[in-house]
């Protein structure tokens, strides 16, 4: 199973109610003594636009935004296939919308 690198997005299996979608991979991979968890940011289309989205135009995503307050971790068994991966500058973006989220 090929292992997650922070800042790629990889589209995720989030189960029934959330469905298959677009995710960013935060976390930092696992070492072998780690449980294989990774904590996603969820890509979504139904934009509200709260301070908590962060709209990045990518080719391999449809019009949407990260969702900073839907964060979940998962089984990296839940992440289906790589679709790309952001630049530096636009995973500090949704960083700094995650950091606001929880208040850090």
């Amino acid at each position: 199973m090929p292992t997650p690198d922070r800042g790629e997005v990889w589209l995720a299996d989030l189960g029934m109610a959330a469905k298959v979608r677009p995710c960013l991979v935060l976390s930092v991979p696992p070492e072998p003594q780690d449980r294989v968890l990774t904590t996603l940011v969820p890509h979504t289309t139904s934009v509200q636009g709260t301070r908590f989205e962060v709209a990045l135009p990518k080719r391999f995503l449809n019009a949407g935004a990260f969702d900073a307050q839907g964060l979940v971790t998962v089984a990296q068994t839940r992440l289906l296939r790589r679709l790309g991966k952001l630049q530096p500058s636009e995973l500090a973006l949704v960083e700094e919308a995650v950091k606001r989220w929880l208040g850090l």
